[in-house]
């Protein structure tokens, strides 16, 4: 069914479910440039820009994705996303007020996409009293209006989950990535909802709910600094710095405490839709991306003097 615009303004928030709450304060604060918010009893909130947080970590046995926050522009908004997707067949259930209380929202409601991850659509956000800086990352975070990032899920039929996202919320095509990587058939889905090249993406079944999340920085700078962090705090690096040939993002992957991944990178490019033509990129990378190993490639050791193993 076409829509003039996306029902989506940005996506507001990701919520987590972590084993370690302790590791992922000092990952966020420490090698990601976040600040904490607030906390609770088995949670914490962290925030990176105006609004008054962005990620919302609480403790429990998955290390996974728990919840995805999608802003809309107000209740009138929402009330029509809600009516498509019951419409549709899906199961919508009215956000209780402690739930709408603890993501600092007016009203949400909460339904799941095919792949089963709960999607928290909201408006309402609350606003930081004060201006974000942070110490670590003093460019600062491309945000705000843009939303927190991207994130890339899991899923078990790309088709079924394209047309949640793209018929009943509203998202545009951006492009595709139809490639092999290092031995891996990689076929990526990119969909926007704002300016941000994408917003989500999707292609195929991962060992977890969430591949990775996408955090931009203003400087490259920044973005070597981060690295640095990273490999002084021994988080495992999971991809080097490269560019990608579709929103133009100069970035390096790494690990998460709960072992999926993070994307943090600086230059994404911005889409028109009054111009903008999808195509199918046949590369992941315009340059770099390789796995650490692959600059430093294990060697063997020299024989032994006499011959002694």
């Amino acid at each position: 069914m076409p829509m003039p615009m996306p029902l989506i303004d940005q996506l507001g928030y990701l919520a987590f479910e972590v084993s370690d709450l302790a590791a992922w304060e000092a990952f966020a604060t420490g090698v990601l440039g976040l600040a904490v918010a607030r906390r609770w009893d088995g949670g914490l909130a962290l925030r990176m820009d105006g609004h008054a947080a962005r990620f919302f970590v609480h403790h429990g046995p998955a290390d996974d994705l728990a919840a995805i926050g999608w802003q809309v522009a107000d209740e009138a908004t929402l009330e029509a996303v809600a009516a498509r997707l019951r419409g549709a067949g899906h199961d919508v259930r009215e956000g209780t007020a402690a739930e709408a209380a603890l993501r600092g929202v007016v009203r949400l409601v909460v339904t799941r996409d095919p792949a089963g991850n709960a999607q928290e659509l909201y408006f309402g956000p609350a606003r930081a009293a004060e201006p974000f800086t942070s110490p670590l990352v003093r460019s600062g975070f491309v945000a705000d209006d843009l939303g927190l990032g991207h994130l890339v899920v899991s899923t078990a039929d790309d088709v079924a989950t394209g047309a949640f996202y793209r018929d009943l919320l509203g998202f545009k095509l951006s492009d595709r990535i139809a490639c092999t990587f290092y031995g891996h058939a990689v076929d990526i889905t990119f969909l926007h909802t704002n300016p941000r090249h994408h917003t989500l993406a999707f292609g195929g079944p991962q060992p977890k709910r969430l591949h990775h999340f996408l955090l931009e920085v203003r400087s490259l700078d920044d973005v070597g600094a981060a690295l640095d962090r990273a490999a002084a705090a021994g988080v495992r690096i999971a991809q080097m710095i490269g560019r990608h040939p579709n929103d133009k993002m100069i970035s390096f992957y790494a690990l998460t405490p709960s072992g999926f991944q993070f994307e943090l990178g600086t230059g994404g490019r911005l889409v028109d839709d009054a111009s903008w033509e999808p195509c199918v990129h046949d590369r992941i990378s315009e340059w770099g991306h390789h796995p650490p190993e692959r600059y430093a490639p294990r060697r063997p050791k020299p024989a032994a003097p006499g011959g002694a193993s």
